[in-house]
């Protein structure tokens, strides 16, 4: 995966680094929680980038960009982007989250409407009982020895910092024990156009992926079978010839020319 531009902005007092690729409408592409641009999207990228500009970021902490003293909350990725997206003096943009960037694209959709064109909503939560049994306590007791290894060697080949590293899954950590409920209020004000995409068998329930496609005002859902980012190709994804990412990114092509 070949960058036509990998950048760096100022952005609410963070170094911001991001990737252009291609060219089309734009679709923002937001990570997931301990991860990078690579090991979320690099599956998937090439193909979207056949038909969009596509922007890929990395939020605080993440990857290339460094961390700063603020604590990291959905609120303040939601506002980082759009401020990304205003230096580059674009006003409207399709958005794709996986996982925690799930979550920061709700952000997005509830706190800058008027950014928005249409959501894909990968893996989302908005509320913590979105997660298996289990997950706040097993939080409680995470150590960065629990981390994936692919998302750590992913992490350390962008930004070979251990450190880094370790103030990364701190953040995360501290970000998931401390989440709130989106209240149902708020998730109705979002009217764009949004895909719900989740997997049968993963850490978010795939109830609560359909109880979100139905508050949405617009929403269509698709349910895939396989683990926690399998049909983009995450990282960590068990099968890495699995012809699902193929499938996702026709559905979402499918939804973004719709």
């Amino acid at each position: 995966m070949n960058a036509q531009q990998g950048s760096y902005a100022a952005v609410n007092g963070l170094k911001m680094y991001y990737e252009i690729h291609g060219t089309g409408r734009p679709l923002v592409l937001i990570h997931g929680g301990g991860s990078t641009i690579t090991s979320t999207f690099e599956r998937i990228i090439p193909e979207l980038a056949k038909t969009h500009r596509v922007i890929a970021v990395e939020m605080q902490a993440h990857g290339r960009t460094k961390d700063i003293d603020r604590p990291l909350s959905f609120e303040q990725d939601a506002d980082d982007v759009a401020a990304l997206l205003k230096q580059l003096n674009i006003s409207k943009a399709d958005f794709m989250g996986f996982s925690n960037g799930g979550t920061t694209s709700l952000q997005i959709a509830i706190r800058h409407p008027q950014l928005v064109n249409k959501l894909v909503l990968a893996s989302a939560i908005y509320r913590r009982d979105g997660m298996q049994p289990g997950f706040f306590e097993g939080m409680q007791q995470a150590t960065l020895s629990s981390m994936p290894q692919p998302l750590k060697e992913a992490f350390l080949k962008v930004n070979p910092d251990p450190i880094g590293l370790q103030a990364m899954f701190e953040r995360d950590v501290a970000r998931m024990i401390g989440f709130k409920d989106i209240s149902d209020a708020d998730i109705k004000t979002i009217q764009a156009p949004t895909l719900v995409i989740n997997a049968d068998a993963e850490v978010v329930r795939a109830e609560h992926a359909f109880s979100l496609s139905r508050l949405l005002a617009h929403a269509r859902l698709a349910i895939l079978p396989g683990g926690h980012g399998e049909y983009i190709g995450e990282a960590g994804a068990a099968d890495k010839n699995s012809k699902l990412p193929a499938l996702v990114i026709a559905l979402i092509d499918i939804f973004l020319k719709e």
